[in-house]
């Protein structure tokens, strides 16, 4: 049994479950907000932005979707469905169903990973996004597609990289972000898409593991760090790359997402935050912890850092739509052992 508000958009749901015990829950949609879905929203970025999408817009008017089973804390927090990106008529039948205005497209192999299965990463990082390109011209949808660092190539300037500039990846990760880059270019002025699009540094994050890219020691390092003590980086000491800590990033994201249309020159802008090496930032953390022993031994992977840039220059983010970043290195690594110090034994602070 459902009873509605319409003036006040509130949802009240009476059902009953196998024992016959009714249950009754709220769900608030606010009126005259967007309807957002987010696909790949069980990775890195999808949780912390629905969060913050749903506490401004409303719990109902953000869709998370991916391709896994959510775990109950996720089904907890708002709607969930399942999408797969790869399925038009699937994605289709959520945008209208659900009402959809804008699409945040997080779903994408990234860049160790797509290396290792290639033609898994053409079909999830090309056909994926030809589909959703394709979607939102059709139901006229704003559209925030992230980039990467990983669209450029070792012929690009490196320090700083512009945002206009020569681009040559060596990684089908990069070659795919390219083409997802220009395609958003081109549907904008064939069609007149809102396409968006940020070039996001590494990202560093307490909240999700790993998840198979390059920048990830600057992650996992904190993990090892506060489990044994040592750490062994993949990548030289003096490897120079941007990052920027997750609240900087789910900030751009939601920032860039709700600009003007007409106060963006651009359809894809670099994002900067912070830029360091492994050594420097092995050279942060033992003032929190001065126990921690560092190895280096580069793989593969070291090949990939070094065709990437070291430094993002990103003035036009900041003109544009007054991008600013908080953390800095310090307040980042204090930050990020805080969250990942094991509750009642030890907290970042405790460590000074």
């Amino acid at each position: 049994m459902f009873a509605k508000n319409l003036r006040l958009g509130h949802f009240v749901c009476m059902t009953e479950n196998v024992l016959g015990k009714t249950r009754t829950f709220y769900s608030v949609a606010k009126k005259d907000s967007p309807r957002i879905l987010i696909t790949g929203s069980l990775g890195q970025l999808g949780r912390g932005l629905a969060k913050i999408l749903r506490e401004k817009y409303g719990r109902d008017n953000v869709i998370m979707s991916d391709i896994a089973k959510a775990s109950w804390d996720v089904l907890e927090n708002g709607p969930y469905l399942y999408a797969d990106i790869l399925d038009f008529k699937n994605l289709q039948s959520i945008v209208v169903n659900e009402r959809i205005d804008w699409l945040v497209h997080f779903s994408a192999i990234l860049s160790s990973v797509g290396e290792q299965n290639v033609s898994q990463a053409l079909q999830v990082n090309v056909e994926g996004v030809h589909n959703i390109f394709e979607l939102c011209r059709r139901n006229n949808l704003r559209l925030f597609c992230p980039s990467t660092i990983g669209a450029f190539g070792p012929e690009t300037p490196s320090n700083p990289t512009p945002d206009v500039t020569v681009q040559r990846p060596k990684t089908i990760y990069g070659v795919s972000k390219v083409h997802m880059e220009l395609l958003g270019e081109y549907y904008h002025h064939k069609f007149g898409l809102d396409f968006r699009s940020a070039r996001f540094p590494g990202v560093i994050s307490a909240e999700t593991a790993p998840g198979g890219g390059t920048t990830d020691y600057a992650v996992h390092i904190f993990h090892e760090a506060l489990r044994t003590g040592r750490y062994k980086c993949y990548l030289r000491p003096d490897t120079r790359m941007p990052m920027i800590y997750l609240p900087d990033c789910l900030r751009a994201t939601v920032e860039l997402l709700e600009a003007p249309s007409e106060k963006l020159n651009l359809r894809t802008y670099n994002i900067s935050a912070i830029s360091f090496t492994p050594e420097e930032l092995a050279d942060a953390i033992p003032k929190f912890i001065p126990t921690l022993k560092m190895e280096y031994e580069p793989d593969e992977r070291q090949a990939i850092a070094d065709s990437w840039p070291q430094v993002l220059e990103d003035s036009n983010a900041r003109k544009d739509w007054n991008w600013q970043h908080v953390y800095d290195l310090p307040g980042m690594t204090s930050a990020m052992l805080e969250a990942l110090a094991p509750k009642g034994k030890i907290s970042a602070s405790s460590m000074l």
